[in-house]
């Protein structure tokens, strides 16, 4: 299980006496129909955009197996362009600190090697003038009108690629979650095969029809020998 991801609201300069509340959405893990683990994604605006946090962590007999234990932050603007950010990652017996910072029109991501104490990557990339993190990207989405175009381009960069990544609408579904009942609607976000990710997989994100526009759902579909990866809403802070 790899860390994937992670969420922002822009603060309106005019709104400085009425602070936007933080966000705070709690997700339950599920691996193979057993609990894997917990994730946790704050987003804290400020005034010139949002920084968010994202905490994931194994569980039980995945912990055993292959323990994670990340940490991902990212500082976005109010259009929810990414500036920087940074994942301390432990995962299994690898243990990387990752930093990436965008400016103008240059990334620079390197990536170090904790237990060997050495730099395992370093990259630069050219990018438009605002680009999007994974998150930026899933908060550009929220923001979109509900039933819009049922395919949108979003301008994406990991730091060591840079993609107009595509995001498709396909279903409405009724989706039960440890938080309640929604109706939400599917959208596939073609992230992996080598696109952004390697692996072999398929990524989908499950939005309430609501004015909050939730992530009720998000599921990584992988090979049947390596199972499906499912995080359900849990709680909804505030």
């Amino acid at each position: 299980m790899k860390s994937l991801f992670p969420l922002f609201l822009a603060m309106v300069p005019l709104a400085a006496q009425t602070p936007v509340p933080v966000e705070k959405l709690s997700y339950n893990v599920e691996w193979r129909m057993v609990n894997a683990g917990a994730a946790v994604l704050t987003n804290n605006p400020t005034p010139s955009g949002s920084f968010v946090q994202l905490h994931l962590h194994s569980a039980g007999l995945v912990s055993r197996l292959f323990k994670v234990n990340d940490n991902y932050t990212v500082a976005l603007n109010d259009q929810f362009c990414a500036q920087s950010s940074r994942l301390e990652a432990e995962e299994g017996k690898k243990r990387r600190n990752t930093t990436v910072v965008w400016s103008g029109t240059r990334s620079k991501y390197e990536e170090r090697d904790l237990v060997k104490n050495e730099m395992a990557l370093e990259r630069e990339l050219e990018v438009p003038g605002c680009v999007h993190d994974i998150i930026g990207a899933l908060m550009v989405l929220r923001q979109r009108p509900f039933g819009s175009e049922r395919e949108i381009r979003i301008p994406l960069s990991d730091g060591k690629k840079f993609v107009q990544a595509r995001i498709q609408m396909q279903d409405k579904e009724k989706i039960r979650t440890p938080a309640g009942q929604f109706t939400a609607t599917r959208y596939e976000a073609f992230l992996f095969n080598d696109v952004i990710y390697k692996r072999d997989a398929r990524l989908f994100v499950w939005l309430s029809d609501d004015a909050r526009r939730l992530p009720v759902q998000i599921q990584v579909r992988m090979k049947f020998h390596i199972g499906t990866v499912t995080f359900q809403l849990d709680k909804v802070e505030p």
